[in-house]
């Protein structure tokens, strides 16, 4: 009964991911454990194997009703015994749980952390053979946190009431003041910290222009083969917009956000787990904990306001390992809005910097996987080769008299005009505002007219980028000039702009670039998918629940024409071939014989 032997038979896979077998050494040895591993890392595994092989139960902390059913699932696709204790039980459900538990006939139980903290179950716990605590979104319990919950900051009520049991936190995005927090709170030696690669080298990195973000994003989705994917909004009202142009587009679209009433927000996630949806709009409160292994694609409509919740997100798509796309759209509007959001939250300090981080990201002109690593205190060697910048090196220009000119019209309006009246001063714009104010008057007006509207606020970007100029939040968002600026303007300093590369040239571009990476097509897998998605109705569970893409992949590659040769595709074990695999390999022996 090694750690081996468990992990081939009750997961199917014949070998550890980096740093899950140091991790699950550790905690069989009744150590305590921290562990930051990217979304799609294998954290599961981490103490879903111990479970197994210590004699008594295991206890997870999980923040989401949805994470709790979707673990369970697989669990029991997979034949380990383990239940879950939630809200969405009735009272006789309920009693049927504690009753297994109670017979020792569970390995794991998932509960939230407003269940466990109650003096009521912790007083049942102290009844049983705990073996293990499992917490899992750990970056909730710290104030520094992307996405701090309350609840989670009374788990230092384990090590008062359980001294002896280990804990294992687990996390997918935690800066260095988070994962100490984390220890501090819930008692774990900082020497105990696991932190695996954040580098996700499936996922294809994108930054584009804001400017016709929606007819891109339809045209990608209509080029994807009917594969799932996730739009991230800002606000509730795009969630709905855009899912509705979808839909009108003939897209097969929903929209999540937390307006919407527990009956309906469980629909959308259902629907989409099972692929019944297969493009959600969505606002963060979307996705966390979901094991959904085929989401290929995840778009950011907006600006993210900070690394930590970027990397989560995206990281839902290609949890398989197989090639994903994601893509982020960026503009000046974003970035004003979310510095106000900043500026007005409980620690503006700490979100600026974190916007700040974002921003520099998205601005790049260096490979973005480098400078996203680096936020988690990783380095690359080499380029990835799978980001925008690394497959088309941006070009540079002279761009000092472009900068002169809009540093020239902020200096003649007394550094009292923001970003979007300064565009049409510099176009030459009669509109009301403009001639009521004299503005037409200054000698700029229409100095920058040949630059388009859109062209004037990627310029504005790097002009701010490039520490020319500074918004005045706390003065209607107007634009002053930096010491630095004033070089450019009065002295005659160079500034070299990226050049402005249009949505349609990067998607010609794209679209070469994606025929030499796709997945091939093939039939039998469109075939075995096809029976995928009929057995996974018939059992009720997702599809990715019976066999990932990633499965498929290999049986159709490696064509099994027995029960043994079956048991050799990743992620197939004896329980799973016995419940799921029997059809699938009678599709593929039908298929060689032709």
């Amino acid at each position: 009964m090694t750690p081996e032997f468990i992990l081939k038979k009750h997961f199917g896979y014949d070998g550890f991911r980096p740093v899950q077998k140091e991790v699950i050494d550790k905690i069989l040895d009744k150590n305590d454990a921290l562990v930051v591993m990217p979304t799609g890392g294998g954290k599961s595994i981490i103490y879903q194997l111990p479970a197994l092989m210590f004699p008594g139960i295991t206890v997870v902390v999980s923040p989401l009703i949805a994470l709790m059913k979707d673990q369970v699932g697989a669990l029991k696709a997979n034949g380990i015994p383990a239940e879950f204790i939630n809200s969405s039980l009735s009272d006789p459900e309920k009693r049927e749980v504690f009753s297994r538990i109670r017979n020792n006939h569970l390995k794991l139980i998932y509960v939230s952390p407003e269940r466990l903290v109650l003096d009521s179950f912790i007083s049942f716990l102290k009844q049983l053979e705990i073996s293990l605590f499992a917490i899992d979104e750990a970056h909730c319990i710290s104030v520094w946190g992307h996405d701090f919950r309350p609840e989670y900051s009374q788990l230092s009520l384990l090590k008062e009431n359980f001294p002896d049991t280990p804990i294992v936190a687990l996390t997918a995005t935690a800066d260095k003041i988070t994962q100490s927090d984390i220890c501090k709170q819930i008692g774990i030696d900082e020497s105990n910290k696991f932190i695996a690669s954040f580098d996700r080298p499936n996922l294809s990195l994108n930054v584009l222009p804001a400017k016709k973000r929606y007819e891109f994003i339809r045209d990608h989705i209509k080029a994807s083969r009917n594969n799932s994917g996730i739009i991230y909004c800002l606000s509730r009202k795009s969630t709905e917009s855009i899912a509705r142009k979808l839909q009108a587009d003939g897209i097969n679209a929903d929209f999540y956000h937390a307006g919407l009433n527990a009956g309906q927000r469980n629909k959308v996630q259902d629907d989409f787990i099972n692929d019944n949806t297969l493009v959600i709009c969505a606002t963060i409160a979307f996705g966390m904990g979901i094991d959904k292994s085929n989401v290929r694609w995840v778009f950011h409509y907006n600006l993210p306001k900070n690394i930590e919740s970027y990397y989560q997100e995206i990281g839902r798509a290609g949890r398989d390992g197989l090639p994903s796309e994601t893509f982020l759209f960026y503009n000046f509007g974003d970035l004003i809005m979310l510095r106000k959001f900043a500026e007005d939250s409980g620690q503006p300090e700490i979100q600026l910097a974190k916007l700040e981080r974002i921003q520099q990201y998205a601005e790049a002109t260096t490979c973005r996987r480098k400078i996203l690593l680096s936020y988690f205190n990783e380095h690359l060697d080499e380029s990835c080769g799978n980001c925008d910048v690394c497959e088309n090196p941006p070009q540079t220009f002279d761009g000092t008299i472009i900068a002169q000119k809009a540093l020239s019209a902020i200096i003649r309006l007394n550094e009292k005009v923001s970003s979007g009246i300064l565009i049409d001063i510099l176009r030459g714009s009669k509109r009301h505002e403009i001639i009521s104010n004299g503005y037409h008057q200054i000698k700029t007006f229409g100095a920058g007219r040949e630059i388009s509207n859109f062209e004037w606020q990627r310029y504005l970007l790097q002009i701010l980028h490039h520490g020319l100029i500074e918004i005045a939040y706390d003065d209607y968002n107007n634009l002053k000039i930096t010491e630095l600026g004033k070089k450019v303007l009065f002295e005659n300093k160079k500034v070299e702009f990226v050049k402005y590369i249009s949505a349609e040239k990067f998607k010609a571009k794209k679209e070469e670039l994606l025929k030499e990476k796709q997945l091939p097509e093939n039939e039998l897998f469109e075939i075995l998918r096809a029976l995928r998605k009929q057995t996974a109705n018939k059992n009720k569970v997702p599809a990715y629940v019976v066999f990932h893409d990633k499965t498929l992949r290999d049986m159709v590659s490696l064509l099994p024409q027995s029960h043994e040769a079956m048991l050799g595709v990743s992620g197939i074990t004896e329980h799973k071939f016995n419940k799921f695999g029997k059809p699938f390999l009678k599709k593929i022996i039908e298929y060689c014989e032709g």
